[in-house]
């Protein structure tokens, strides 16, 4: 097979997404080197993305990221006759034997997250991309039974293959982690949030449960609108080490958001030993299991009470650590990659 993927978010700034196709690229080179993998971008290969033989890195133009996935894409891979096209959200009806992968479809559960320029967008092609695709890979059960219920016809050609931890993320010693967040003006204890402060990541939440516990909390990742909160240390953008050693060093992990796909901060956490407390919306407790405190409401007293418990009895948050580490685990690359070959092949089989 030769398979062509739309690569632009491939070592990209674009969170969860960037982390999904920077992975399963690797995975695919390591795991299954009997396969060629065609990866097409606007750009060239990024410096720190090491490619295997069996993946070959393609730029090609064009004036708009539009007209680049309506027609740039699929006719330069039409060209290179590959078997499978592989790209997300959105597909092109040029496109040979589409596979798009969604990782949720938010847009459509709650419009009022989004500006009306991007529900607008989002409700418009990703419909139409659903319909085109001979296959849809989404992230989660979650979000696999969301696409059926809100995108009719989907209900047959719909595949799961869950995400796992991005390879960069590793535990860090807690003396080391220390060490390296002293830059920041961070230290020990505190508390961490990862994410972009827009209304489904719902940040505000973990900040105003966390007002007057004397204890800080540290969020990472593009703030937008000012976070409220003088206990609040807003951090923005930090490289891998300084957040592995954030997740390693950090109390307790919060992951406030009205709905995810998936939520790979968690596995993230999971694997720094941070125990985690989420919300209940999408996939996210299908990703903490039990191994996580999952909060059923999004109560900003609840959740304080339940950060408190949590500081006052070091023995639960030890044993919430390694049921984290032990969850984490269950997740990998190597079976995401799998399960994507074997949707290629699934379309393979009905040329």
């Amino acid at each position: 097979m030769r398979i062509a993927i739309d690569a632009r978010l491939v070592a990209g700034t674009n969170t969860g997404d960037s982390s999904y196709w920077t992975c399963l690229v690797d995975a695919f080179g390591i795991y299954f080197p009997e396969i060629e993998f065609c990866l097409f971008s606007n750009t060239t290969k990024p410096k720190n993305v090491p490619l295997s033989p069996n993946c070959s890195w393609h730029t090609i133009t064009s004036g708009s990221s539009r007209w680049w996935s309506l027609a740039t894409f699929p006719l330069a891979e039409r060209k290179l006759k590959c078997d499978i096209t592989h790209a997300q959200y959105s597909i092109s009806p040029l496109a040979k034997n589409s596979v798009t992968t969604i990782h949720d479809i938010s847009f459509l559960i709650n419009p009022e997250w989004f500006t009306p320029k991007d529900r607008k967008l989002l409700q418009t092609t990703i419909p139409l991309s659903a319909k085109l695709a001979k296959r849809i890979i989404t992230v989660s059960e979650t979000s696999r039974q969301e696409i059926v219920r809100f995108l009719p016809g989907t209900r047959e050609k719909v595949r799961v293959a869950h995400n796992a931890t991005p390879y960069w993320i590793q535990r860090v010693d807690k003396e080391t982690a220390l060490l390296n967040i002293k830059k920041l003006g961070i230290e020990s204890p505190f508390l961490l949030t990862v994410g972009t402060n827009w209304a489904r990541k719902n940040m505000q939440l973990a900040i105003d449960a966390t007002r007057d516990l004397g204890i800080s909390l540290v969020v990472t990742g593009k703030q937008g609108e000012k976070l409220t909160g003088s206990h609040c240390r807003a951090v923005g953008y930090v490289d891998n080490a300084t957040l592995c050693s954030l997740y390693s060093a950090c109390s307790l992990y919060l992951a406030p958001s009205f709905h995810e796909g998936f939520g790979i901060p968690i596995l993230e956490a999971f694997r720094c030993g941070a125990p985690v407390i989420c919300g209940y919306g999408g996939a996210m407790p299908e990703v903490a299991g039990t191994a996580g405190i999952v909060k059923r409401d999004y109560d900003s007293k609840s959740w304080r009470e339940t950060i408190q418990d949590m500081l006052s009895n070091p023995s639960k948050l030890e044993a919430m650590q390694q049921a984290g580490i032990r969850r984490e685990a269950g997740f990998t690359w190597k079976a995401s990659a799998e399960r994507h070959i074997e949707v290629y092949r699934e379309v393979m089989s009905e040329k």
